[in-house]
Formats: C-alpha cells, sequence, structure tokens
C-alpha cells in the first residue's frame, strides 16, 4: 500500500508558533531530535534552505522512512537515533546548531498502528516501543512485574489515583493467560473505577497507557538525559524549543529552561493551541511549548 495517504495525515501540531518562536532564518543549522512524519522539518528546511540544513532525529526506523518520502528534495539529513543521542550526533559531524526542536509527542502513524499497541482505540498486542528494535514490551512487563511495582509505575509516571487497585487487578488476570491486547488491558482498568470515573471525557485507560508508554520507553530518564545535554547542542545565541504533552514532561521542561546561567526563558508560561487548531487537530489540546535562547 502506497505511504502517501498516511504521510499526507500528519498534522504537526503548534506549527505557526514553532516557526514564529524558532525563526529558522536562511542558512541556518536547525536540529529536530524527534523528527515524527517530518511536517515540523519540512516547514524549517523551506525556511533555512538552499544554504542552510536540518538534520531529522527518530528511534522510529519506520517513522524515518515515512518522512523520508515527505521531505524529498529538501535540505535534510536523516538519523535513526533518540533524542538524548543527539549531542553525540552533532559531536560527530563538529556542530553545533542555531535552532533545535524537540516534539514529545506522537505521529498519527503510531497511534493509528494496532501493531504498536499505544492506543487502546485500536486492537493489537501492547507493546508500546517506540524503537521496536530494543527494549522490553508493555506485555512482558505486564505478565513479570510484582503488584507493587506495577502500582509505582502507575502512580509516578500516570498520576493514577488508582493505582494499587489497578495493578492488583492485573496480577490477578494473569491467571487467565490469555495475551495483553490494548483491548483487554482497558477493560481490565476501567472495571477497576467507580461509573463516574468512566463517564469523563478522558478514557480512564489513558493514564494507565501513558504510565506504562513511559515505564517501556523510559521516557522520563531520556528527557532528562537530553535536557543535560541540551546546552552544549545550541550555540550561543541560539533558540531551543520543546514541545510537551504532559505535566511530567512540562515540569522537566521548565526546571531545565530554568537555570538563568545558561537560559535566557523566551517564554514564561507554555504556549497552547488555540481553539481552531484543537478543533481540527484534537491531539494539539494537550501540547505546551516552551522556548528559551542560549546565553553567551
Amino acid at each position: 500500500m502506497s505511504q502517501e495517504p498516511s504521510i499526507a495525515r500528519h498534522v504537526p501540531v503548534l506549527a505557526a508558533e514553532v516557526l514564529a518562536g524558532l525563526e529558522p532564518l536562511p542558512g541556518c543549522l536547525v536540529l529536530d531530535m524527534t523528527l515524527g512524519g517530518g511536517g515540523h522539518a519540512g516547514m524549517m528546511a523551506a525556511r533555512v534552505g538552499p544554504d542552510g540544513w536540518v538534520i531529522g532525529l527518530d528511534c522510529d526506523s519506520e517513522q524515518l522512512e515515512r518522512a523520508r518520502a515527505r521531505l524529498d528534495g529538501l535540505p535534510v539529513e536523516l538519523v535513526h537515533a533518540r533524542f538524548d543521542q543527539a549531542a553525540e550526533v552533532l559531536r560527530d559531524r563538529g556542530l553545533q546548531a542555531d535552532r533545535v526542536l524537540a516534539d514529545l509527542g506522537f505521529c498519527s502513524e503510531q497511534l493509528d498502528d494496532p501493531g504498536r499497541g499505544l492506543a487502546f482505540r485500536h486492537e493489537g498486542l501492547a507493546d508500546m516501543r517506540l524503537d521496536r528494535t530494543r527494549g522490553e514490551p508493555a506485555h512482558r512487563l505486564l505478565d513479570r512485574l510484582d503488584e507493587r511495582e506495577l502500582a509505582r509505575i502507575l502512580w509516578e509516571y500516570g498520576e493514577e489515583k488508582q493505582s494499587r487497585r489497578i495493578a492488583r487487578k492485573i496480577v490477578e488476570a494473569r491467571h487467565e493467560r490469555l495475551p495483553w491486547t490494548t483491548t483487554r488491558l482497558a477493560g481490565i482498568v476501567r472495571s477497576c473505577l467507580p461509573p463516574r470515573g468512566v463517564a469523563g471525557r478522558i478514557d480512564p485507560a489513558t493514564r494507565t497507557f501513558q504510565a506504562l508508554r513511559i515505564a517501556v520507553n523510559d521516557e522520563l530518564g531520556v528527557l532528562e538525559s537530553m535536557l543535560r545535554q541540551l546546552p552544549g547542542m545550541v550555540r550561543p545565541g541560539g533558540i531551543a524549543a520543546v514541545i510537551s504533552f504532559h505535566s511530567l514532561e512540562d515540569r522537566m521542561v521548565k526546571k531545565g529552561f530554568g537555570d538563568q546561567m545558561i537560559w535566557e526563558r523566551i517564554t514564561r508560561k507554555p504556549i497552547e493551541a488555540g481553539e481552531a487548531e484543537c478543533g481540527e487537530n484534537p491531539r494539539a489540546r494537550s501540547a505546551r511549548l516552551r522556548l528559551a535562547r542560549r546565553l553567551p
């Protein structure tokens, strides 16, 4: 099947705000640490080229191939790497970037792929790995971890108030010896919550899926490592931007940009999507953009 329809569906969040905040100028070197579908990278490449350059990283090789078609003909170099490896990528080339972007969200292609098990609206094995060439999938964690560790993950990474109850139910369900599919896991979580919890706008399984995905991909550890290395990636006077999608990430980004010896914060409060964008792209509702300038 052709990839073009899938690529066309990708909509980068806060696109206008990212361009206005980063101001990629002709000749700039831009580092997009989370390439995804290539939407942000394509817009920035159009601004910096032909004398500029965009280096786009992604830990998902399948996403890189989709983006390659989208970015054909633009001054973009694609690299298979996690964003906490970005500093090494630049060091290998003897470079510092003028502009740096990290979009910590997911592309629609990833969420809509049943084989990844990222979304409970699609039936599939609960894998949840962004890079399927490494790491332990969620369904193995669900079979291996004890009740206490599962509860800790759900509480710390999902801020799930019913973490102990859900963890207990998961452990009890192991005796059924059924595959840990996304719909089965979501059903177990929903059964642990009172009716009023199920009736809310956000599905009660959302927090559990978030927590497991964070644990599987060590997302907060990778983010912490990236933020620690970020000052060395950006040349003095350059600008860094990070888009986060939940409070755990946003707090870390805010703290990282709060070092007044290194960063001048461009945004005191995160930039959020307007009503029009949220209406067209519901994923934008939880997006938070922060920007900072590297001090001399």
